[in-house]
This record gives structure tokens, C-alpha cells and sequence, in this order.
């Protein structure tokens, strides 16, 4: 039986044993609200002292300004992303390969089954080091040596840079001896889209696809086009802006067409789809990219549970210092992870199948 968390926006009553699970309150912690109270004040000025906040076309960020603002990017996140003690960490740098870097949270020792991390970044920003907090404790939780990759950033690297590397990251997982069934991939934001990426290419070439996926707050249209959609009906994000996320991401894109295929990329009732969790939070942006990942991977037959929390914002599962659902949602997506081996492969197919 599948049980898909349904959040407050979507008007329907949770079911089964999610009845109780915190992404089905009607707000989320004090501490929570306090704090998205701030950074709806304080990420603009932040923004716009970088020179960051113009959203005219004419005006959007420059390659220089995003390379002069990711180490800003990437040592506040570290700094509020706290990696836990006992953490272990060790560095892959292949010559004219794969990069990146093995985590392994406390008290977990190398094994057959790992995860596959794949960090957000808006194509263009953050990276392994950033992230190491959040796939630490995923790795904690689920007793999992994670992978972290390191791939290129734009934009001093094009489209579909970023989608290869996650290719030959997964490929080299499976060239030093992993089966598919060993990897789960997990990852966030422009990771999210990545995976599906990865389900894709593994489709068209037949390769075995990973035994299950863990996405936070994916993106589903690089475009920024459902974002731009919500944010212009009135929705407003505390931390991103669409217009200023669209003119960030294309600095990646270039000038590829909105309709090429590794952009929106086709999930269809002939592909094997890995058992899916989806977590997101109802104030972001980019909640609608969530849901449209969910309601293709359901539609094309795919198992997937999609969890929308309350009064929380990108990502969020990376700030347990700043709200308790950081910690909850981790502890979820482990359990999902857990619950992905304790029964065959072959009976991840034969399940109820619902929708948010």
C-alpha cells in the first residue's frame, strides 16, 4: 500500500499512517515562521547588495557577479549547514573523470549499498563541501556511505554539463562494481533535475536503473516557467525570486530551445521508474516543480510520494539549527530509504498508485 503524504495546499485529508506525520499540519513551527519572517527581509538587501536583485532582462547578473558571489553562496551555507561529529570524508579527484567525494555519517562503515548524492546549486553555485552536512546526517540515518558529486557549474560550463557528469558519476558507481540495486540517488534542487536525467539516459541505453530516489525541493523546469507561473499568481518565495532565478539558471542553459529533450525531459509508461520520495515546502517557489515531477512519475505507472511542509522553504531539510522540520523531514527520507530494502525489487512495481 502507498501512502502519499497530501500537504495543506492540496485539500484533501492525509491517509493511513501519515495521518499523523508533521508535513500534515496546518503550520509549521514558531521558529519556522519567525525565521521566514526575516529572510523575507533580509535575503532583498542581501540580493540587491550584490547587485543581484535586478530582474530586468537587460540588467540580470553577470558571469562575473555570480563568480564573485559563489564563495559568499557557498560559505554561508557551510556555516549554516553544520556537517555532524563524527563524519568521515574522503576526496575523489580522478584524473580526466569523476569528482567528488565519499561521506560516510557517524559510525557508518563502507558496505554494498550506498547513495548517490547529487547537491542543488542552480547549475551554478554550492557544491560536496556545501551539502556535507545534509548528506552526513542522510548517511547517519540510513547507515548508507553516500557518494557526493562534484560536477561542473555554470557558467564557465554549458549545458549539459552538469547532466554528464551526474551520467559518469553513476556509470563509474557501476564500473567499480555496484549494482543498481545497491544505489539510491538522492538530491536537491538542480540535482532533482539531474536524476531525471540520469532515469532517462539509463532508459535510452538500457541501463539498470537505481533502486530507489530521494528528491528535495527538485527542479523540474529549468526554465523557471512554473515558477514564473506561481510567483506571478501571487505567490511569494522568502528566499528566491523567480524572475531572478530564471536569469541565474540561463547562464547554464545559454541558448539551448526550452523543448530539447534533456530539458524536459520525457518520463513515460515504458521506463522503469525507481520507487520516489519527494519532499518540498509550501512557501517556495518551487513547490510546483515538486508536484509536476510527482504527477509524471505517477502517470507513467512510477510509485512516488510527495510530501509538501508546511511553512517551510527550499531545501530546507539542510537548516536543522533553524526549524525542527529540517531534522523530521531527514529522519522521513531515511525511513523511505530503509523501507526501499526490506522487500524484493520485483514488488516495488505491484503497489497502489495515488496522486497528490
Amino acid at each position: 500500500m502507498v501512502f502519499t503524504a497530501h500537504g495543506p495546499e492540496s485539500g484533501r485529508e492525509p491517509v493511513g499512517e501519515d495521518a499523523d506525520m508533521p508535513w500534515h499540519s496546518t503550520r509549521g513551527s514558531r521558529r519556522s515562521r519567525t525565521l521566514n519572517s526575516y529572510l523575507g527581509l533580509a535575503i532583498p538587501a542581501l540580493s540587491s547588495g550584490f547587485g543581484l536583485r535586478s530582474v530586468d532582462a537587460r540588467t540580470a547578473p553577470s558571469p562575473a557577479m555570480i563568480k564573485a558571489y559563489r564563495p559568499v553562496v557557498n560559505q554561508s551555507m557551510i556555516r549554516l549547514s553544520p556537517v555532524p561529529r563524527g563524519t568521515s570524508v574522503s576526496q575523489v579527484r580522478e584524473r580526466h573523470g569523476v569528482r567528488g567525494e565519499w561521506v560516510h555519517g557517524r559510525g557508518v562503515t563502507p558496505g554494498g549499498t550506498i547513495i548517490y548524492y547529487l547537491h542543488g546549486s542552480g547549475f551554478v553555485v554550492c557544491s560536496p563541501r556545501t551539502h556535507r552536512g545534509l548528506v552526513s546526517r542522510l548517511s547517519t540515518l540510513t547507515g548508507l556511505p553516500a557518494f557526493s558529486l562534484d560536477y561542473r557549474l555554470g557558467p564557465e560550463h554549458r549545458f549539459p554539463a552538469a547532466g554528464d557528469d551526474a551520467i559518469a558519476g553513476y556509470q563509474w558507481l557501476l564500473d567499480k562494481g555496484y549494482s543498481q540495486n545497491q544505489i539510491v540517488v538522492a538530491g536537491d534542487s538542480a540535482g532533482g533535475h539531474m536524476a531525471l536525467d540520469l532515469l532517462a539516459h539509463n532508459h535510452a541505453l538500457g541501463i539498470g536503473q537505481p533502486r530507489a530516489m530521494v528528491l528535495f525541493s527538485p527542479l523540474s523546469d529549468p526554465t523557471f516557467g512554473l515558477s514564473l507561473a506561481r510567483q506571478n499568481g501571487g505567490h511569494r518565495d522568502p528566499m528566491i525570486d523567480a524572475r531572478l532565478g530564471a536569469n541565474v539558471i540561463r547562464m547554464y542553459l545559454g541558448d539551448i530551445a526550452d523543448d530539447h529533450p534533456r530539458l524536459t525531459i520525457p518520463v513515460t509508461p515504458d521506463m522503469e521508474l525507481p520507487p520516489t520520495l519527494i519532499q518540498a515546502g509550501s512557501l517556495e517557489v518551487m513547490a510546483d516543480d515538486a508536484r509536476d515531477i510527482h504527477h509524471r512519475l505517477t502517470a507513467a505507472g512510477g510509485r512516488s510520494e510527495l510530501q509538501i511542509w508546511p511553512d517551510q522553504t527550499h531545501v530546507f531539510q539542510m537548516f536543522p539549527l533553524f526549524a525542527p522540520e529540517s531534522a523530521r523531514a531527514v529522519r522521513a527520507a531515511a525511513s523511505f530509504v530503509t523501507r526501499q530494502f526490506d522487500r524484493p525489487r520485483a514488488n516495488a512495481a505491484v503497489e497502489d498508485r495515488g496522486g497528490a
